[in-house]
């Protein structure tokens, strides 16, 4: 089907940047590994006595990960379930058509604009408040910028759940945190650093403190216990998001950092001072200048 969709067409002949070449790379790995699963689960369900092999929803994808090709519309408008996305967009054509695939207990992640978590242009706006009232929103990380080779803008990370109710999904054996009604707020836009001028990477350390946030909050033993962080992450319910109208910018839900302060009370106040009466005397120093300039003018009082 992904390929009746023309997400995978190679144009033949075009020049191909480091850029892109990685993109087919990674898009060939991933085609192994689908096929591999998929072998893998058929196989299981051919032991498995109450297994239908013909029924579609016995394989529903439990992970989607997924950076948005142009859509192909044909392929997409049975899966509009929240509403018709604008024929320039696909965003949403593509996000509802994941929807659609996802397993009872699957899971979504998928890299856009960050005018996806606001935009209400061309019903933008109501599709984003219908897939947020059917509590599929699980997670939302704001990016930095440049961290793309083909583009420099900000981005973010939507990740989905179809069941929050804490049910485990495929593979894992605990259960969750049931997080119905709740959603993570992540502002990852400080982090990273600049490899070169236009380049910037996370580093494994920050990759590894998302993850670990978003892990804990599901309520997964081995991450920890997860706690607000101010400027960084917040657990915000529903109504709030509404409050807000139903916008998922991160910067709206986790406030501002808060400020480390170290520096005694006593030492802080007599730098205070100091600095206050050096900017007085310069403040004189600058008086007596200006009206030396305007006696100078004619212009004496």
């Amino acid at each position: 089907m992904m390929q009746n969709c023309g997400a995978w067409r190679m144009p033949w002949g075009d020049s191909m940047n480091a850029a892109g070449y990685k993109h087919v790379v990674l898009a060939l790995i991933f085609l192994k590994y689908i096929s591999d699963a998929f072998e893998e689960h058929r196989k299981r369900l051919e032991h498995e006595s109450y297994a239908d092999l013909e029924d579609p929803d016995e394989y529903r994808g439990q992970n989607v990960f997924w950076m948005p090709p142009k859509a192909r519309w044909e392929c997409l408008q049975k899966d509009w379930k929240f509403g018709v996305p604008p024929l320039r967009n696909a965003n949403f054509a593509w996000g509802q058509h994941i929807i659609h695939h996802l397993a009872p207990t699957g899971y979504a992640g998928f890299v856009l604009a960050n005018g996806s978590m606001s935009s209400n242009q061309s019903g933008e706006g109501e599709i984003r408040k219908n897939i947020i009232e059917a509590d599929l929103v699980d997670c939302m990380v704001a990016l930095p910028d440049k961290l793309f080779y083909s583009t420099q803008i900000p981005a973010c990370l939507w990740f989905l759940a179809r069941d929050k109710s804490g049910r485990p999904p495929t593979g894992r054996k605990e259960p969750l945190r049931d997080r119905r009604g709740e959603i993570l707020f992540i502002d990852a836009r400080r982090m990273g650093k600049m490899v070169d001028r236009i380049h910037r990477e996370l580093t494994d350390e920050e990759i590894q403190r998302i993850a670990r946030t978003y892990h804990a909050w599901r309520g997964e033993k081995e991450a920890g216990a997860y706690q607000n962080v101010p400027g960084f992450c917040k657990s915000t319910t529903l109504d709030e998001v509404r409050k807000h109208g139903y916008v998922l910018t991160p910067g709206r839900y986790v406030g501002a950092e808060v400020q480390q302060d170290d520096e005694p009370f006593e030492e802080k106040m007599a730098r205070l001072v100091a600095e206050l009466r050096e900017q007085q005397a310069e403040a004189a120093r600058l008086d007596e200048a200006i009206w030396k300039n305007l006696k100078a003018l004619g212009y004496d009082a």
